[in-house]
């Protein structure tokens, strides 16, 4: 899924400069789409006992859905920010870093408060007894010291494990400007100092505390999860070429991610015991708060498969089903809107699965209806950025508007 080119797009001919900004800002369909694929299954994977949770490529692999979001989210990075920094300084770049930092910081307070509330209602409503605070581990946020726990919520040393995505993300965001500055020393500086800092985190050696009341730390290593964010980011800004697409190439890749299945699959690791065994030998390698090795390395074979298939600048996506891909493409461009509403009404849903039955249809009605939400959502969220209410429209003809202007262009001048 790699872009050839420095500026997020194919290098094309020479044109005048609005030509070119306008190529430059053109987006590019891999990135949407594997982002909003991304976010369809992150949304069936965060509804509670979700009986379809165990055909997601999560469960076939060491990498899941997470690292798409992250390396996406570096692509998408380079190329809304990484221009900035060359064309407008460091100044104006990393301030548009923290005013996007800003956003994110309280679409996570928004969407905690939200979702917590949500959950106060229906232990409520339901009398479950306090079921569904305590199953988001919110009661010792909300019954002991809430005061200094809301401190900790502020100020990210709060972090709940169903809300731990945004939090990495937002600090990842903020390495971004001492990525850039590095780069002007060299890329050697940049891939030194990425490379040390996950080593340090995948060690254990780097972390940031996840909560007031305990010694857990944040689930998601922002220090070694920037590895992946920022491979997708130097891919898009061309410090990394693009890999050539060759038949051995994947073929091992897919021999890879082949073979990486038994070790990680339940069946096997509960009926072969050799499995289990070769699993929990690999410890820190596969781990994902630590974001193991053998995870990046099958993401990375996931990646350059995806992109293999998608053909050169995503042709072969082009000829696919095109309102799937639409639609698909559409969710990855709204993918923060589409991530928090995914957070809530994957809520919603093991609630109705809790109250109503895991049964078959109910699972299939919680994940169909959830996932035809997030795609309103993503629709609604486009058409609101879009500014309609900037839109001129032409005026009828016999619209008292209209009728009001004629009128005063008739009247002679003074």
């Amino acid at each position: 899924m790699a872009i050839e080119s420095d500026n997020g797009t194919t290098p094309a001919p020479r044109q005048s400069s609005a030509g070119q900004h306008a190529i430059a800002r053109q987006r590019d369909i891999r990135l949407d789409f594997f982002r909003g694929i991304g976010m369809f299954i992150i949304f069936i994977a965060h509804v509670p006992y979700n009986a379809w949770t165990g055909y997601i490529p999560a469960r076939f692999g060491f990498s899941d859905a997470t690292e798409i979001f992250v390396f996406c989210s570096g692509m998408a990075s380079a190329i809304a920010f990484g221009r900035l920094f060359e064309e407008r300084g460091f100044a104006i770049g990393t301030a548009r870093i923290l005013y996007r930092c800003w956003q994110v910081y309280w679409a996570h307070i928004s969407i905690f408060m939200a979702v917590a509330g949500a959950m106060v209602l229906a232990d409520k409503w339901l009398a479950s007894g306090g079921a569904y605070q305590k199953g988001l581990n919110l009661l010792p946020f909300l019954s002991d010291d809430t005061g200094t726990n809301l401190v900790g919520l502020l100020t990210l040393t709060y972090v709940p494990n169903f809300f731990d995505i945004l939090p990495m993300y937002l600090v990842i965001l903020a390495m971004l400007p001492l990525v850039m500055a590095l780069r002007r020393l060299g890329r050697v500086y940049v891939f030194a100092a990425v490379l040390g800092v996950w080593l340090l985190a995948t060690l254990g050696w780097i972390n940031l505390p996840a909560e007031p009341w305990s010694d857990r730390v944040w689930f998601f290593n922002p220090f070694a999860w920037q590895l992946v964010f920022f491979t997708g980011f130097a891919f898009i800004r061309g410090w990394i070429p693009a890999p050539p697409v060759t038949r051995p190439l994947m073929i091992a890749a897919a021999v890879f991610v082949v073979a990486v299945i038994p070790f990680h699959h339940a069946w096997f690791l509960t009926n072969i015991p050799f499995f289990a065994e070769a699993r929990s030998a690999l410890g820190l390698l596969v781990e994902k708060t630590g974001f193991g090795f053998l995870r990046y390395v099958h993401f990375l074979a996931l990646a350059y498969l995806a992109y293999a298939l998608a053909g050169p600048n995503g042709d072969n996506l082009r000829i696919l089903n095109r309102p799937f891909v639409a639609v698909c493409c559409k969710v990855g461009q709204q993918a923060l809107g589409v991530f928090l509403a995914g957070q809530f009404l994957s809520m919603m849903g093991g609630i109705y699965l809790d109250q109503l039955g895991h049964t078959a249809f109910n699972t299939a009605f919680v994940n169909f209806v959830g996932i035809a939400l997030l795609i309103a959502v993503a629709y609604i969220a486009a058409y609101f950025k879009s500014s309609p209410w900037k839109t001129e429209k032409p005026v009828r003809k016999g619209h008292p508007v209209a009728t009001a202007q004629t009128e005063r262009l008739s009247q002679p001048a003074e």
